[in-house]
């Protein structure tokens, strides 16, 4: 059991990251809200796309609101611990950023639209946090799966830090990465706002439009 302490504010190395664990931990097999497989198969021609954006509960709802998403689920990414659990990613030990997959139909939702639903939907300024949630599990990330998503996740940070910097904001603290593997966390939390409405959701934008977001591929 963890006890309560203030968390660390840096990502540990992988020497000194928790062990884990050699299998994956239990979680739900069909999304609550549409029924759709969680691990796939997905539909043919679907396309893949990771953020992390604070609190995964509400940031998976921004989502799985979107036409044209297919699937969404939250987990764990870019840190060191093999398979770890929520208490493990909380103490701030594994390195890991709650976030959230989503599987979209690119003819129906281009990626970015899924950025600007990203950069839009929370504060990508603020390190290690989300307004009061703080840890490096709140961390801002884009995980890319292809050189074309990294090029889009780019431009789009650098255009968004220009409508920011307008309006007397930072710099934006959002990484950018190659996706890593991610950890499906446990069935409680999969569509956790659907099945407990009134829900804690710590996710807010800070009120600029992001001028990114070309419509559906023909």
């Amino acid at each position: 059991m963890f006890t309560l302490r203030r968390k660390p504010l840096t990502i540990p190395s992988a020497d000194q990251a928790l062990p884990g664990r050699p299998d994956p931990i239990p979680t739900g097999t069909h999304h609550f809200v549409n029924g759709a497989a969680l691990k796939g198969p997905y539909p043919e021609g679907s396309e893949k796309a990771l953020f992390a954006l604070g609190c995964f509960w509400g940031a998976e709802r921004k989502f799985w609101e979107l036409p044209g998403v297919t699937v969404t689920a939250v987990g764990y990414v870019a840190g060191s611990t093999p398979n770890p659990t929520y208490e493990e990613v909380c103490s701030g030990r594994t390195g890991h950023a709650e976030a959230v997959l989503v599987v979209f139909d690119p003819k129906q939702m281009s990626y970015g639209d899924l950025l600007k639903t990203f950069f839009e939907s929370h504060d990508p300024t603020q390190g290690m946090r989300q307004g009061n949630d703080v840890g490096t599990q709140y961390r801002s990330g884009i995980y890319y799966f292809s050189d074309a998503q990294r090029r889009e996740a780019e431009a789009a940070r650098a255009t968004y830090q220009q409508a920011l910097a307008a309006r007397g904001f930072g710099a934006i603290t959002t990484e950018i990465l190659p996706a890593p593997e991610f950890y499906f966390a446990e069935d409680y939390h999969q569509q956790y706002l659907a099945k407990n409405p009134a829900g804690y959701c710590g996710i807010g934008g800070i009120g600029v439009s992001c001028p990114i977001g070309s419509g559906v591929t023909a």
